[in-house]
């Protein structure tokens, strides 16, 4: 993994920097405004400074199961974190106030809990101490007490991931080049750190909704009923009205639940905006011709289990109508609440018709948040936006993986 930050005086221009530099693989992990010290802030103004990462290409892991990250030493250890070391060196000297800030109360309670599983250590612990020879020098006993000490955080590292629903086979992903680089002398925290920004480079950072470059931008919000799409819309669409001073029009496709039509016109007059109903693809796209002074469209499509092949070859000929007449993105609302197989299911099904970004609803209603990193790294689609509560507009925001990582690895998110 390779780690730098870049300056520049605006976010664009230091992230462009950090691109040209790194390529177009290179996520942007952190933002923050620099002021110049001293006498220099009465000549210079306020930069910006982006923190990029480059990950490496990786070797096949070998997977590990619970079972195995509880077994005894005397069972193959798991291959588990992150290739060169030395690279970590870089990124921690451009990055590392920012990461302490984030980490430091994790730490704490991950090293509490370390410290709490010794005296619950257990049978199998206990029979790999026996085993040490009596006969070994010093050194190498010393070796062996750091190697247990961070084999056990390791452990504790997988287990909490685990117990926050991500998938076995991520986790392993995640932890996989620990093996290859630590030494006896590598401290705790430098794991964690190590660790946490993997796991924030998994997630990466999404583009968001993009104007167009002529015309206005058709916004396409798809996914299973009950997920919150109309709310979802109503908050984005607030956003662009009212904050950004956007000219947007609301249209729905949604005409199976006329709740869920009547819900978004409602939402439509409050912020004075128009809004159609669409039954036919030819309305759609007559639609898009009426709006076409508009900077965006947001639409609702109907939402429908993803076994109902019929209502999905429909929403695929609404995607097709809008791609004959303007630019277009498509947004998959997604319940964090939503059992992980049929998350899975869902994901494959809309996969057929369109590429998507991501949207999580109700994160306010799940203690774990796997499933976020369970779909983003089943789907390589990034996430967007995620939703905590019903109030338009506030309980929306853009996701930040920095919150949500630090929630995987047994800290609160916030």
């Amino acid at each position: 993994m390779i780690i730098k930050k870049y300056v520049g005086k605006t976010e664009e221009e230091a992230a462009e920097a950090a691109k040209k530099e790194l390529g177009g693989s290179a996520v942007i992990m952190n933002v923050r405004d620099v002021k110049p010290s001293g006498w220099r802030r009465l000549f210079q103004s306020k930069q910006v400074e982006v923190t990029a990462a480059l990950e490496e290409e990786q070797d096949a892991y070998t997977p590990v199961r619970r079972e195995a990250a509880k077994a005894s030493a005397n069972q193959p250890k798991a291959t588990l974190l992150s290739e060169k070391v030395s690279d970590m060196d870089n990124g921690l000297e451009g990055s590392s106030k920012d990461i302490e800030k984030k980490l430091e109360s994790l730490q704490n309670l991950l090293v509490t809990q370390l410290k709490k599983s010794e005296t619950g250590r257990n049978q199998a612990g206990e029979e790999e101490e026996e085993t040490v020879p009596k006969h070994e020098g010093s050194d190498k006993q010393g070796d062996r007490e750091e190697n247990k000490e961070q084999e056990k955080f390791i452990r504790l590292l997988y287990n909490t991931m685990l117990d926050n629903e991500v998938d076995e086979r991520y986790a392993n992903q995640i932890l996989e080049d620990i093996d290859k680089t630590r030494k006896p002398n590598t401290p705790i925290d430098y794991i964690l750190t190590n660790v946490y920004q993997k796991m924030i480079l998994k997630f990466g950072r999404a583009e968001g909704i993009k104007p167009a470059a002529k015309g206005p931008k058709v916004v396409l919000f798809l996914g299973p009923t009950g997920v919150g799409k109309t709310t979802t819309i109503a908050k984005i669409a607030s956003s662009y009205s009212v904050g950004e001073k956007k000219n947007i029009a609301l249209l729905t496709a949604d005409t199976y639940r006329i709740a869920a039509a009547e819900q978004l016109r409602t939402y439509a007059n409050i912020l004075e905006v128009p809004f159609q109903v669409i039954y036919t693809k030819e309305e759609l796209q007559k639609a898009i011709s009426d709006f076409e002074s508009f900077d965006y469209i947001f639409v609702d499509t109907a939402g429908h289990s993803h076994q109902n092949e019929e209502q999905l070859e429909k929403t695929s000929g609404l995607l097709k109508a809008v791609e004959e007449m303007a630019e277009y993105q498509a947004f998959l609302v997604l319940s964090a609440t939503t059992k992980y197989s049929d998350l899975l299911r869902i994901a494959e099904s809309y996969k057929t018709i369109t590429k998507y970004q991501l949207i999580f609803t109700k994160l306010d209603e799940t203690a774990a948040f796997g499933n976020l990193m369970n779909l983003k790294l089943y789907t390589d689609a990034p996430i967007a936006f995620v939703t905590c509560g019903q109030n338009v507009p506030d309980d929306i925001e853009q996701f930040n993986p920095q919150k949500t990582v630090k929630s995987l690895l047994g800290g609160k998110r916030g």
